[in-house]
């Protein structure tokens, strides 16, 4: 009977890969024939519009077919992500979907879909760093020093977020987690509150992306400790990685490219094989450098791996530190 199964079986794995050679072949010819758009959850200005907008341009440039980027804003890109999710999976909608999915996927009880089984990847596109940040109040020059006061003075430390269940609340989270110590959470709605409560000294830490936060560094408004990501960035070569005190701690936001479910193969090859060749664009890759931004690339397999550890890495955080939706 195992005999006969595995024959039969190998008979139409056979069959199928022989009838699809000429509709590979229509298909990759045919697309795109009308306007793609890109979904991105986030509001204007943010480094997923940011980034959808440089790879829209220049796909729209070297392809003669429009790439539009259409912003979906609400939920933590929960309500981007469905609409892509309920949309024809004929290449026509993309999601450039990131972090917060991998978040969502263990924050939110109850979703209209499953980001890993819904959502087909194509290609990672960016990692964006992270900086540990602190008010010039703050008597720490150092992530030990950090740590060393956050344990002599437990609960004195307000550590603001954009907003409970958000990538830097996360981030730190994790760092407390790891380092031991207790800072009160202070969640904001959006980065940019929380960013001028530091400056103004109302809370004493925040981790946020480099990209938000550089210029206040480089003007002395704020005090760069660490780097969350695994190797030190070029553009702040002399500050540490967290991950030199704390081994194994990283915490970068990544970005990329997914369509729903069942979309033919051929297309998101062909995506794929075309936002490689975006990201491997001297030109391009600069911007995206200039944005503060890692360009990723690779195959769809690449990122559904990264989607997979990261949701994995999260979702615990968030059961262990009892996070909620904010």
């Amino acid at each position: 009977m195992m005999k006969l199964s595995r024959r039969k079986f190998l008979y139409l794995a056979a069959g199928a890969a022989a009838v699809p050679v000429s509709a590979r072949t229509a298909i990759a010819q045919a697309y795109p024939a009308r306007p793609v758009r890109i979904i991105v959850g986030f509001g204007p200005g943010g480094a997923p519009d940011i980034v959808s907008r440089l790879l829209g341009q220049w796909l729209s440039e070297r392809l003669g077919q429009q790439f539009l980027v259409e912003v979906r804003s609400g939920a933590g890109s929960n309500i981007a992500t469905e609409a892509v999710v309920k949309s024809p999976p004929d290449g026509y909608t993309l999601l450039m979907g990131g972090l917060p999915n991998a978040i969502n996927a263990t924050l939110y009880d109850k979703l209209n879909f499953n980001f890993i089984r819904d959502i087909a990847p194509v290609v990672g596109v960016v990692s964006t760093v992270n900086l540990l940040l602190v008010s010039p109040s703050v008597e720490a020059n150092t992530v030990p020093e950090l740590i060393a006061y956050a344990k002599a003075h437990p609960g004195k430390l307000n550590m603001a977020s954009a907003g409970s269940g958000s990538a830097p609340h996360l981030a730190g989270e994790l760092f407390k987690m790891m380092a031991g110590i207790d800072m009160i959470h202070v969640p904001y709605r959006g980065a940019g509150l929380a960013l001028t409560d530091l400056i103004g000294g109302q809370v004493q830490v925040l981790i946020l992306s480099m990209l938000a936060s550089i210029e206040h560094v480089r003007a002395g408004k704020l005090r760069a400790l660490a780097v969350t990501s695994a190797t030190r960035s070029g553009v702040l070569p002399d500050v540490p990685t967290v991950a030199e005190f704390l081994a194994g701690y990283e915490a970068t936001t990544w970005w990329g490219i997914g369509v729903p479910r069942h979309t033919p193969a051929e297309i998101v090859d062909w995506l794929n094989k075309e936002i490689n060749a975006a990201l491997a664009d001297a030109n391009m890759k600069r911007r995206l450098e200039d944005e503060g931004a890692t360009v990723l690339g690779g195959s769809p397999a690449d990122f559904e791996r990264l989607i997979a550890e990261e949701t994995e890495k999260w979702g615990k955080v968030i059961r262990d530190a009892h996070i909620k939706p904010g």
